[in-house]
């Protein structure tokens, strides 16, 4: 059991279906499905602790994300019941709801704001209500049970080591590389800009970090020849085509070159300043970001506009450079205060990444 969770109280099958709001034929399937083993007594009664409780908790979040009962099987197996895990997840999915939850009340409250005013709706507003209210936004379930998997305590397995060569090789993750290299017998694994991690093979194609909760997976092509990655992190899925080593070298080179002559992407300053000035206002284009960056935006724009507003209004931002995996720098001076502010871009233009911390 993990996370220290304090035995203290056993309950019998009904007390406990009772509590919690389920049928002891419920407690009966997950039982058989091996996903729950309550203690017997000597007459062979059902108890329920902390740990099938806990274990509870993760099946009915599971199944409020639209799990069938197999998959989640499959999803728990041979794990103990992880709560910083669960909550983890609910944190992300009530953060959503919260959110999809504020944006529609600034709808309804700017409609009504202009009806009391003796104003008519017109029909694009109409139509805009009419949508958000029929909205049934399940991504951000997806996001969730996705992260909780990744999250999953990982088991190294043995593989035909003469399938380490298939895996060795250049990839393309948007403006950035990755760079599999195998080195005696082991596989390390390299992204633009950061630090080369050995990689621990989870089954055939398979392979995952020890130093961080992501994962790799080898994809092949109709002749069986590896052909690309998949990146599993942050609940989200991204895809790496297997290129030559000349790309890799051309784009490790230019942003080298770009470092070097501390040149910022184009029009990187304006880009910047409207973002800030979406935070201040309250009103983050989640549009003109990438769906990791715009999840976490979502749970911490709340946060970012009280900073800025006890910052006050914008005065200046200078640039400072480029780091090694191609972010712009700003210090960021406001009437109150200063903060350094980095961002990336997508292949598309999109931000990819926002980072915000005191300046130095």
């Amino acid at each position: 059991m993990r996370n220290d969770i304090k035995e203290e109280t056993w309950l019998t099958a009904a007390q406990c279906a009772k509590r919690i709001g389920l049928t002891v034929r419920a407690l009966r399937l997950y039982e058989q499905t091996g996903l729950i083993h309550p203690r017997r007594t000597e007459k062979n009664w059902r108890l329920y602790g902390a740990n099938e409780i806990a274990r509870l908790n993760e099946i009915l979040t599971l199944k409020r994300l639209g799990l069938r009962l197999h998959h989640i099987a499959r999803l728990l197996a041979g794990q103990a019941a992880d709560l910083d895990r669960m909550l983890s997840m609910q944190n992300l999915t009530l953060q959503e709801q919260l959110g999809r939850t504020q944006r529609s009340l600034a709808i309804v409250e700017a409609l009504r704001a202009k009806v009391a005013a003796g104003g008519l709706l017109s029909i694009e507003e109409l139509l805009k209500l009419a949508k958000d209210t029929n909205m049934t936004d399940t991504s951000s379930d997806t996001i969730a049970w996705r992260r909780y998997e990744q999250a999953r305590p990982r088991t190294e397995q043995k593989i035909d080591l003469a399938l380490y060569a298939d895996y060795n090789g250049y990839y393309l993750l948007d403006t950035l590389a990755y760079v599999i290299t195998l080195r005696d017998g082991r596989l390390f694994s390299r992204l633009t800009g950061q630090a080369e991690l050995e990689i621990f093979p989870e089954d055939v194609d398979r392979f995952f970090y020890k130093a961080v909760q992501a994962q790799l997976t080898l994809t092949r092509n109709e002749s069986g020849a590896v052909s690309g990655l998949v990146l599993h992190q942050n609940g989200y899925e991204q895809a790496a085509p297997r290129v030559e080593e000349n790309v890799v070298t051309a784009l490790e080179e230019a942003l080298a070159k770009r470092i070097k002559d501390k040149r910022p992407v184009e029009n990187s300053k304006a880009l910047l300043q409207e973002i800030i000035d979406q935070h201040q206002r309250g009103e983050p284009d989640y549009e003109q970001m990438m769906p990791p960056l715009a999840t976490a935006a979502r749970e911490q724009s709340a946060m970012i506009q009280a900073d800025l507003e006890r910052m006050g209004p914008l005065k200046d931002m200078s640039f400072k450079g480029v780091t090694d995996c191609g972010w712009d720098v700003y210090d960021v001076c406001f009437e109150k205060g200063r903060l350094e502010w980095s961002f990336a871009l997508a292949a598309d233009g999109r931000f990819s990444g926002i980072f915000i911390r005191p300046s130095l």
